[in-house]
């Protein structure tokens, strides 16, 4: 779990927070997220100190609801807690203090043999420096008074769910601790942009925006809060009191985080540009991907000749190596005329295309061959990342196919059956017990696409062509790019961090609209 798990994304958090160009450098704060979202960044990090405080309510929230349904007093447990919590911070402080010392090691071997005997006698050099040794003791000693105090809690109140309760403390006291220290980071960053922008004559306009994001941040919130208590209202009146109200906070919440595009034109260009694309080709893949894959799942779990053929048939492109099918789409989506994609439309009589070398968008060229004017917001994406996106389909439909078809072989027959004994057609069946049925397949499988299609590299940086100026690199190119082109370390460490934020957020947005309509029978 830590080498594998903690320990990259706690070097990852450490890299991106300093000027890192192949060696480490300044220690620059939130300076790369700043550049590249802008003053969205000090927003983020104090929501999720805020984040961090809600998590700390829900767990003492948890502790009490425990110690009331088994009416016990768990209080003693606090004080193995609270050492827990700090040991946990001690263990981080010597880590993140070892880190500079350790990295340190690569400039003080130059000149010298290098052998394992230098390299170890540097290394014990570092752990025992004046900044890391009296971290480490502190360490070490609050983890042995740790298994101490928690042994003698565990001995004086024997109970089954003593460590429970001691583990649940001490992830609380960590919640509240990240909570307030990321609050209060966010104000001293915020104070010290002023006072560097005070020495310059600029105003960075930070508080502004961070005070009328807050504000809509709370009438949203607000604003669902009401939408969901008003099904509970006895009265027409009251229901529709709570409505209105909702509907209103709901606008004023809207009307006061329209400070975020004012702050995200401040940020990367990049980043966004590489974001919207990342957008086009999630939207453009995913539904496509599942309604294709159901549909052919259907189709093939009837009983009829040569279904077991297709079934492999479809499979086949999901196990086709990405680089190979690539490959062979970027010869049929050439540019040539003897393209075959080409060859066809010319047999069609349309014009030939350049494909993977067309930065325009697809609005745009519908457009242009009616006639008529397309404004840029409305272009689309380009034609280049189409054909990626078809090529994504095709590669995916297989793979969704096979696990509707699982879905399928899950449900009962003698429920479908009585359906239609009952009169129902199979339209009624499919829309009212088979689709039903397969909410968690489709809950699994959009839950996945969406992150793959966040997370895709492989076969799009194969497609990639400096001709369709940059209408195909989604963020995770943009990412690829930052580290090994432009060699900048730090930057893309915390793009890489942004870009797993956004993959959150996602992943509980869909959790929230999807997962509540999830029905396992």
């Amino acid at each position: 779990i830590f080498i594998f798990g903690i320990f990259p994304v706690g070097f990852a958090i450490y890299v991106s927070l300093h000027k890192w160009r192949i060696k480490r450098s300044d220690f620059i704060h939130l300076r790369n997220y700043v550049n590249a979202i802008g003053n969205l960044a000090y927003v983020v990090v104090f929501f999720l100190g805020i984040g961090a405080l809600i998590g700390m309510y829900f767990l003492v929230k948890k502790i009490l609801k425990m110690a009331r349904e088994n009416d016990e007093k768990p209080w003693l447990t606090i004080i193995p807690g609270i050492v827990f919590a700090a040991t946990t911070v001690a263990f981080f402080r010597w880590f993140y203090s070892a880190l500079p010392e350790v990295l340190g090691i690569a400039d003080k071997l130059r000149g010298l043999e290098r052998s394992q005997n230098v390299f170890m006698q540097l290394l014990r050099e570092a752990l025992r420096s004046e900044t890391v040794l009296p971290a480490w003791r502190t360490f070490l000693w609050l983890f042995l008074a740790s298994l101490v105090v928690g042994g003698v809690v565990y001995w004086l109140w024997r109970n089954k769910r003593t460590m429970s309760y001691q583990s649940n403390f001490a992830l609380a006291f960590l919640a509240l601790g990240a909570g307030v220290g990321l609050i209060y980071y966010t104000f001293e960053r915020v104070g010290a942009a002023y006072t560097e922008a005070f020495e310059t004559g600029t105003d960075p306009g930070i508080w502004p925006q961070f005070i009328s994001i807050t504000a809509g941040v709370i009438l949203l919130a607000l604003a669902w809060f009401l939408w969901k208590r008003a099904p509970r209202r006895e009265s027409k009146a009251g229901f529709l009191v709570h409505i209105l109200a909702a509907a209103a906070l709901l606008v004023g919440g809207w009307l006061l985080i329209g400070e975020i595009p004012t702050i995200v034109a401040s940020g990367d260009k990049d980043l966004w540009e590489g974001l919207k694309v990342t957008v086009y080709f999630s939207l453009g893949t995913v539904p496509w991907q599942l309604a294709i894959g159901l549909l052919l799942a259907v189709l093939l779990f009837q009983k009829v000749p040569g279904s077991n053929i297709f079934r492999i048939l479809y499979f086949i492109p999901y196990v086709t190596p990405g680089i190979a099918s690539a490959a062979v789409f970027q010869q049929m989506f050439s540019n040539r005329q003897s393209a075959p994609v080409n060859m066809f439309l010319s047999f069609l009589g349309l014009e030939p295309q350049q494909w993977l070398f067309e930065p325009r968008g697809i609005i745009t060229i519908l457009g242009d061959t009616l006639g008529f004017n397309v404004p840029t917001w409305a272009a689309g994406p380009s034609l280049a990342l189409m054909v990626i996106i078809i090529h994504n389909i095709w590669t995916y439909v297989g793979y969704d196919t096979v696990i509707y078809m699982a879905g399928l072989g899950n449900i009962s027959k003698e429920m479908t059956d009585s359906a239609e004994v009952d009169g129902a057609n199979r339209w009624q069946v499919f829309r009212h017990i088979t689709f039903p049925l397969l909410s968690p397949t489709t809950y699994f499988l959009s839950l996945i696409a969406i992150i793959g299609t966040f997370k895709a590299f492989n076969t799009i940086w194969i497609f990639r062509s400096n001709l369709a100026l940059g209408t195909t690199d989604t963020f995770s190119l943009t990412i690829f790019i930052e580290f090994f082109e432009k060699l900048r370390y730090g930057y893309a460490s915390a793009l890489a961090f942004i870009l797993f934020g956004i993959i959150i957020l996602l992943s509980l947005i869909n959790n929230r609209t999807q997962g509540s309509k999830v029905f396992y029978g």
